[in-house]
C-alpha cells in the first residue's frame, strides 16, 4: 500500500506493457495463482475420487499431551511435506517479486513452527472454553514476541502479512460458493447487508467528523462492516491509503473483536436469547471470523441448558450472517471504494481528470481470485443439494481447502503480531479507536434489534 502521491506517480509511468507485467510482478496476482492453483488441484483430486486432505494436515483434537504426541508421531511426514510445499511455493513467488530467498527461508521456518504450535493449542479440547482460537492466539503470541522479545527486523522478510491474507482470501472464495449464499436464505443476506451498510456509514461519518483522512475512515469502516483484517488490507489498497492505515484499522478491530468474545455470549445468555437468535446477534456484531466463532461456540455451550435451542444453532446462525452474509461484501466494498477514491477524492485533490483504467489498476486484484474461486465452486457444485454438499463436497474438496485457508490466516495473524510495535501505533492517537467504537456500539444495537425482534421468528426456528 502506498500514499496517493506515490500511487499517482506509479500510474503515470505505467504503460500497457507494464499492466501485463503485473500478472507475475505483483503480489495480488501471485496470491491469485497460488489460491486458484490450489483450488484446481483440489478439484482434480476430487473428481478422481481422491482428496488433497493428506497434504492439508492440521493438528487433531486432543485432551492430553500423549494424544497430541501420538498425532505428530503418526503424521510427521505429512507436516514435513506440507512445510516443503508452503516453503517452495512462497519462496518461488516472493523471488519473482524481487525478494531474497535467503532472507525469507529462515524467517518462514520460524513462522511455520510457531504456527504448528499455535494450531495445536487451538485443537485442545478445552481451547474453546478459554477462547483459544488459533488466529487470535497467533496474534497475541506475535505481539508478545515482537514487543518484549526484541526480534531482529530482518526476520520481517518472512512475515508477509498481506501476501498470506490475500492468498487466504482467494481460498476463502472456494469455501463460499454462491449456492451457499442462496442456501443461507434472504433473511441472513438482508440482515448482513443492513449491518454492513450501516456500520460502514457510522464509522466513516464519525471518523471524518473527527478530522481523520477519508482513506483511514474508509479502511476503518470496511474493517467493521465486513471482516476486520481482510477488509482493512483490501480497502486500504483500493483507496490508496498510507502504509500505516491498515495496521491501525487491524489493531482497532482486534481490540473490539477480542472484547466481544467475552461480552456478547454473556449478554445473550443473561437476556435468555434462543440459541439461533444469540448466534445471529453475534454474527451481526462481531468483526473477525475467528473471534466470532469463539463467541458463538461459547454461547452455544451456555444456551444448551437454560435457553431455547440445541445442537449447533448459535454457530450455524453466526456462520450464515458473518461468514457468508457479511464476508461476501469485501469485493463489493473494494470495487465501490476504488471507484470513489479514483473519481472523487483524487480528482478533487489533484484537479486531474480520472481515467477509467486507474480504477482497474487500483482495484485489489486478489478480490478477482476470491470471486473466480467462488464461481468455480458454484459451477461444480450446482448439482448438489445442501445435504449432499455437506456430505460429499465438504469433507473431500471444500474441507481441505478450508484447512489450507486456516493455515494462511494463522500465518497472517502471527505475522501481524510479529511486525506490530506498540510504539508505532501510539502515534495514531485516540480518534481511530473512537470512530470505530461508535460503529461498534451502533452495530451491537442494530444487531440485537434485527436478531431478537425483526427476524426473531426466523432465527428461533432455524433448522426446523
Amino acid at each position: 500500500m502506498s500514499s496517493v502521491s506515490e500511487t499517482t506517480t506509479t500510474l503515470e509511468t505505467k504503460g500497457a506493457s507494464g499492466t501485463w507485467r503485473e500478472i507475475w510482478l505483483k503480489e495480488d496476482w501471485w496470491a491469485i495463482w497460488i489460491g486458484l492453483g490450489t483450488v484446481i488441484v483440489a478439484y482434480i483430486f476430487f473428481v478422481n475420487g481422491s482428496s488433497i486432505k493428506w497434504l492439508a494436515v492440521t493438528p487433531a483434537k486432543w485432551s492430553d499431551l500423549s494424544a497430541l504426541g501420538a498425532h505428530f508421531a503418526a503424521n510427521y511426514l505429512r507436516y514435513i511435506a506440507q512445510f516443503i510445499v508452503f516453503l517452495a511455493v512462497f519462496t518461488f513467488a516472493l523471488s519473482a517479486l524481487g525478494h531474497r530467498a535467503r532472507d525469507f527461508i529462515p524467517s518462514f521456518i520460524i513462522l511455520y513452527v510457531l504456527s504448528v504450535a499455535i494450531f495445536a493449542l487451538g485443537q485442545w479440547d478445552k481451547a474453546s472454553t478459554y477462547n483459544l482460537e488459533p488466529p487470535l492466539v497467533a496474534l497475541v503470541v506475535g505481539l508478545i514476541l515482537a514487543n518484549f522479545a526484541g526480534l531482529p527486523r530482518w526476520l520481517d522478510s518472512g512475515f508477509r502479512v498481506e501476501f498470506y491474507i490475500k492468498t487466504g482470501i482467494v481460498l476463502l472464495g472456494a469455501t463460499l460458493p454462491f449456492t451457499l449464499i442462496i442456501w443461507a436464505g434472504p433473511v441472513a443476506i438482508l440482515q448482513a447487508s443492513i449491518v454492513s451498510l450501516v456500520t460502514f456509514a457510522v464509522i466513516y461519518w464519525v471518523a471524518t467528523r473527527l478530522g481523520l483522512d477519508k482513506r483511514l475512515a474508509a479502511t476503518l469502516g470496511a474493517g467493521g462492516a465486513v471482516c476486520g483484517v481482510s477488509a482493512a488490507i483490501a480497502i486500504a489498497g483500493a483507496v490508496g491509503a498510507k502504509k500505516e492505515y491498515a495496521p491501525i484499522a487491524i489493531t482497532t478491530v482486534i481490540i473490539w473483536a477480542v472484547a466481544m468474545i467475552f461480552v456478547l455470549p454473556q449478554l445473550a445468555y443473561y437476556l435468555h436469547l434462543p440459541a439461533g437468535v444469540g448466534g445471529a446477534w453475534i454474527g451481526t456484531s462481531e468483526f473477525a471470523d475467528a473471534a466470532g466463532f469463539a463467541a458463538a461456540e461459547t454461547f452455544n455451550r451456555l444456551s444448551g441448558g437454560d435457553t431455547a435451542g440445541s445442537g449447533n444453532q448459535a454457530v450455524i446462525a453466526y456462520t450464515l450472517i458473518k461468514v457468508i452474509g457479511r464476508d461476501v461484501w469485501i469485493g463489493i466494498w473494494a470495487f465501490v471504494l476504488a471507484i470513489v477514491a479514483t473519481t472523487q477524492w483524487e480528482r478533487v485533490e489533484s484537479g486531474r481528470k480520472p481515467e477509467a483504467v486507474e480504477i482497474w489498476r487500483r482495484f485489489p486484484k486478489f478480490i478477482i481470485g476470491f470471486l473466480v474461486a467462488s464461481l468455480f465452486l458454484t459451477f461444480v457444485t450446482t448439482r448438489y443439494s445442501l445435504a449432499d454438499y455437506n456430505k460429499t463436497v465438504v469433507p473431500t474438496l471444500v474441507g481441505p481447502i478450508k484447512d489450507l485457508r486456516t493455515w494462511a490466516f494463522i500465518f497472517c495473524f502471527l505475522s501481524i503480531g510479529l511486525t506490530t510495535r506498540f510504539r508505532d501505533l501510539a502515534s495514531a492517537g485516540r480518534k481511530p479507536f473512537l470512530a470505530f467504537s461508535a460503529g461498534a456500539i451502533v452495530n451491537v444495537i442494530i444487531g440485537f434489534i434485527l436478531s431478537a425482534v425483526v427476524f426473531a421468528a426466523h432465527w428461533e426456528n432455524l433448522g426446523h
